[in-house]
C-alpha cells in the first residue's frame, strides 16, 4: 500500500502495522512503560523469581507504538532480539527459552519450599508457576532460521 510518508518506518507505531499516531502523552506514557519495563526486565536477569521475558515482551510492545529506535534496538539486541522476534512471530517460545524457564521456575520452588514456613504460600507459588509451564509449553516453537 503506497503512502505520502517517505520514512514510514520511522514515525511512531512503525512496529505496529495499520496503527494511526498516538497522541504525545500516550506515547511518552508508552515510552515510559517501555524504560521501566526493560529495566525491571534486564534486574530479572539477575534477581531469582523476577520474570525477564514477560517485561522484556511489554517493553517491545510499548516501544513499538512509542519509540520506533527503541524497538530497532529491542529487536536487533543480542540477548532480546531473536526472543522478540518471534513471540511477534505468532507467540512463538524456543525450546531452549521454555527449558531455561523451567529450570529458574524449579530452582525458585525448591528456594521458596525451602525457606517458607508457610506451606500454602509455597503449594498457591508453586502451582502458579506449574501453570505458567504447562500454558508456556504448549506455545508452539519457531521454525528454524
Amino acid at each position: 500500500m503506497p503512502t505520502d510518508d517517505p520514512h514510514p518506518s520511522e514515525g511512531p507505531q512503525a512496529g505496529v502495522p495499520g496503527a494511526r499516531p498516538l497522541p504525545a502523552p500516550w506515547r511518552w506514557l508508552l515510552l515510559l512503560l517501555a524504560c521501566v519495563s526493560l529495566a525491571t526486565g534486564v534486574v530479572g536477569l539477575f534477581v531469582p523469581g523476577l520474570p525477564t521475558t514477560v517485561f522484556v515482551l511489554i517493553a517491545a510492545w510499548a516501544a513499538a507504538r512509542s519509540s520506533p529506535r527503541l524497538h530497532r534496538w529491542l529487536l536487533a539486541h543480542r540477548v532480546f532480539g531473536r526472543l522478540i522476534q518471534d513471540w511477534q512471530a505468532g507467540g512463538c517460545v524456543s525450546r531452549r527459552a521454555k527449558w531455561n524457564a523451567t529450570l529458574a521456575m524449579a530452582v525458585c520452588a525448591a528456594v521458596l519450599l525451602w525457606l517458607n514456613s508457610r506451606w500454602w504460600v509455597s503449594m498457591l507459588a508453586c502451582g502458579c508457576m506449574g501453570a505458567v509451564l504447562c500454558w508456556l509449553w504448549l506455545r508452539p516453537e519457531p521454525v528454524p532460521r
